[in-house]
């Protein structure tokens, strides 16, 4: 049976059955009419403060003509997108109730993400949200363990196909999975001045390629991209994040609104040290709710290293060229004091679909302690002089609508 914290097969058959299936998100839109202030908030959440996204009089001069959202923006679980289904058929409804794999830990491991149009200001979006994978996996950690795939495909309100964001949630049996103290050895680190000093001298030398275009002719297989700055992580920095981001599936919100959201999922808050109802996400800002959790301080989220990874691409490959796909996994934890370099490498320069000049880019986030807490890999498209501007991609199976999207998009999951 389902519900035990078990992998069965009658619930993984129960969750298989969902696939597909579009679902009304749990929780509206940051950011419902996203403009150029939108665009600066995000972008500046993740540190980047390229021009090309709220700068109109920068971005005018710009193949785009104007300002256009930063990749990050097009997915990121809540920032955007209007649920463009809004009701359930009885049997739909009915498939799509509860979880069938209720009591099975569940942890966000990998992200992929892909970007066919720009999203330009002032425009209202929509989404479409489904499952698009379960896939039954063996763990490290237990011995049996579902990578479970969901999809968010969004486009504008004139019908453009804007992008994809899938992520993967690995489900695994707690009873396994219990009693690993991995995190025991961590090391915090306590910087020096000199240090600091250091860093601020990378910094000091970091900015986005920018106007000038990178051409595909002059790019070859080998050439290294960045090193990016990222750290010494702070809570400061993490709530810079949700100033840009919103605060995420869980509807977190202060006050009023806290007690309100409290009564719609109680089980998500526990007391604080002075007795109060607070998030189980204070993990993130509260070190004593970290160290219950078994980690040594707090840390941050996966996805902000993954606007890291897209961070280090837009800079590197000009405002002429395009952001195609990013895949990254989240391998480690990075917690407050950890100083991250994001790297690169070029490891394919080639033609897409015949005639589109692109690279293939490798990525990592590694930490002060020398680990890749976030390996990635990205495909970029780029400008050409014999071939000329960018072409934009095309959306997978030639989708022209959201629900083709997802339909195509099911099929290339249902492959791996």
């Amino acid at each position: 049976m389902s519900g035990t914290g078990q992998i069965t097969d009658e619930g993984l058959a129960r969750l298989r059955a969902t696939i597909g299936i579009a679902v009304p998100h749990t929780q509206p839109p940051h950011y419902f009419r996203p403009n150029e202030d939108a665009f600066r908030h995000v972008a500046e959440s993740y540190g980047d403060a390229n021009p090309l996204w709220c700068d109109p009089e920068y971005a005018a001069k710009s193949v785009w003509g104007e300002s256009v959202a930063p990749p990050a923006l097009i997915g990121g679980d809540t920032l955007i997108g209007e649920d463009e289904v809004t009701t359930l058929s009885d049997e739909d409804r009915a498939r799509t109730k509860g979880d069938p794999l209720r009591g099975v830990h569940a942890f966000y491991a990998s992200s992929s993400r892909e970007w066919w149009a720009p999203l330009r200001a002032g425009r209202r979006v929509f989404r479409r949200n489904a499952l698009v994978a379960a896939l039954d996996k063996k763990s490290e950690f237990a011995e049996r363990a579902v990578h479970e795939w969901s999809a968010q495909v969004f486009r504008d309100e004139d019908g453009t196909l804007l992008g994809g964001q899938y992520r993967n949630m690995i489900r695994t049996e707690r009873s396994k999975a219990r009693g690993r103290k991995k995190y025991e050895a961590v090391e915090l680190k306590i910087w020096t001045p000199s240090e600091i000093s250091a860093v601020d001298a990378r910094y000091a030398h970091e900015a986005p390629r920018g106007a000038e275009p990178r051409w595909w002719e002059d790019v070859a297989e080998g050439d290294t991209v960045g090193p990016l700055t990222k750290g010494p992580l702070t809570v400061t920095d993490m709530v810079c994040w949700h100033v840009g981001m919103g605060t995420g599936m869980y509807g977190v919100r202060p006050l009023r609104l806290a007690w309100r959201n409290r009564q719609r999922i109680p089980r998500f808050y526990t007391p604080n040290e002075h007795g109060v109802p607070d998030v189980q996400q204070r993990v993130h800002w509260e070190p004593d709710a970290a160290r219950n959790a078994g980690n040594p301080t707090t840390f941050d989220y996966g996805r902000m290293r993954e606007t890291w990874l897209i961070h280090l691409c837009t800079d590197w490959m000009g405002d002429d060229a395009w952001l195609w796909t990013l895949d990254c996994e989240f391998r480690l934890f990075n917690y407050v004091g950890d100083l991250h370099t994001i790297t690169g490498t070029v490891v394919r320069k080639y033609l897409a679909d015949g005639d589109r000049p692109a690279v293939d880019l490798e990525l990592a986030a590694t930490n002060q302690r020398g680990q890749v807490t976030a390996p990635g890999r990205a495909k970029v498209l780029l400008p050409s002089r014999e071939r000329g501007p960018v072409r934009l991609p095309d959306p997978p199976g030639a989708a022209t609508d959201l629900a083709e999207l997802l339909t195509a998009v099911s099929a290339r999951f249902a492959e791996r």
